[in-house]
């Protein structure tokens, strides 16, 4: 299975156990919920990953640096 597909079925598992909780209630803002949720422990890992260099960052996420720190400051990361 490739990486793409692991992170696929790992987001469809979590969807899956998130719906089973809330018991028939409906979701509210769902893709909000789903991509800061994967958003920022993202960012987290990849600034560990490059010992806090926003430049390689920021490559390896495929984002400008000034994309990536907006989000750095949207989350409260800098």
């Amino acid at each position: 299975m490739s990486q793409q597909n692991e992170i696929a079925s790992a987001v469809m598992r979590t969807l899956d156990q998130y719906f089973k909780d809330l018991d028939g209630e409906a979701p509210v803002a769902l893709h909000d919920l789903v991509i800061r949720s994967a958003e920022r422990p993202m960012l987290e890992f990849v600034l560990r990953q490059t010992d806090g260099n926003q430049t390689v960052a920021a490559q390896l996420l495929g984002i400008n640096r000034n994309t990536l720190r907006r989000k750095l400051t949207e989350y409260d990361l800098l």
